[in-house]
């Protein structure tokens, strides 16, 4: 299965076909489609039939045995043969709201020096939760400027690829302290904000941070003694 989204996160339509239907879900020989993954949700698209037939994508998943990309249809939507062909077109408004939020929360994870315990998404905002060292003060105000300072500058957004080797010889890129990157991989995938952040990532961004626009800091929670979510939210 060719992942498309790890090639170009910008591609909305793809001419596929079907690889196999069951129970579980549709797996295509190709896809748009990012499953549910490093806090960033699953994609929904429409899949358009030779014969004009549509069918809704209502989230896609990774199965955790095959690791093959698993679409989730209606539980009424007929089966479909392998080898059937179909046009995926994804749901571009929502995945491009995912990219903008999911490149800002790797900003805020510049913006705010501490190790991070937890993180989320959605099509309108995100959080993530850090550990803070000891006496360090989080100001909304503050966080927010820096934020959009960091938007404005508009910097590029790359993909780099590492080995699991090399990886574990720099353990300042891992900033995640509830979950490690797959150091047994060949290869890892690094996202880089030129001149700012370079962190393993398996999700989708934006090419330039001026694309996320203004982001708000929505509220700062409490989790603990030094735990504390940021809660953010694009401005529009």
């Amino acid at each position: 299965m060719s992942e498309q989204f790890n090639l170009d996160a910008y591609q909305r339509t793809l001419d596929t076909r079907v690889l196999q239907h069951d129970e579980h879900g549709l797996v295509l020989a190709d896809t748009l489609c990012y499953p549910l993954g490093g806090g960033q949700p699953g994609d929904r698209a429409t899949l358009t039939l030779a014969d004009g037939r549509s069918l809704t994508v209502h989230d896609t998943r990774r199965d955790k045995e095959s690791r093959r990309i698993v679409h989730q249809l209606d539980a009424d939507a007929p089966m479909l043969a392998p080898g059937t062909p179909l046009t995926l077109t994804l749901d571009w408004e929502r995945r491009y709201r995912h990219m903008r939020v999911h490149t800002c929360l790797h900003l805020l994870s510049v913006v705010i020096k501490a190790g991070v315990t937890g993180g989320n998404l959605t099509a309108d905002g995100g959080r993530l939760d850090f550990d803070l060292p000891e006496g360090m003060q989080l100001e909304p105000q503050a966080i927010e400027q820096a934020l959009n300072a960091l938007v404005a500058r508009d910097l590029p957004v790359s993909v780099k690829m590492t080995s699991g080797a090399a990886l574990q010889a720099q353990p300042e890129l891992i900033k995640t302290m509830s979950v490690t990157p797959p150091l047994h991989l060949p290869e890892i995938r690094l996202i880089e904000i030129d001149g700012v952040d370079l962190q393993p990532c398996g999700g989708t961004h934006v090419a330039r941070t001026g694309e996320i626009g203004r982001v708000l800091v929505k509220k700062i929670e409490s989790k603990g003694a030094r735990n504390k979510r940021v809660v953010i939210a694009l401005a529009g």
